[in-house]
């Protein structure tokens, strides 16, 4: 039983941190921009240069 709600609390422990280390910026944020701006212009998505354009180069007040 002891054993049993070991690996039940490792796995949930594991499992919290993978989720945390797996969160990107929002898009659009200024951490989101300098994360584009180190990647590799060949990486890029159509939809990653579309708001990359939108949010980093041309961002609008009403945010």
């Amino acid at each position: 039983m002891q054993l049993l709600k070991t690996l039940i609390y490792s796995a949930a422990l594991l499992g919290s941190f993978l989720l945390i280390t797996a969160c990107n910026p929002e898009v659009g944020s200024e951490d989101w921009c300098q994360m584009m701006k180190d990647k590799a212009k060949g990486d890029w998505t159509a939809n990653e240069a579309a708001d990359f354009t939108r949010f980093c180069i041309f961002p609008s007040n009403d945010k």
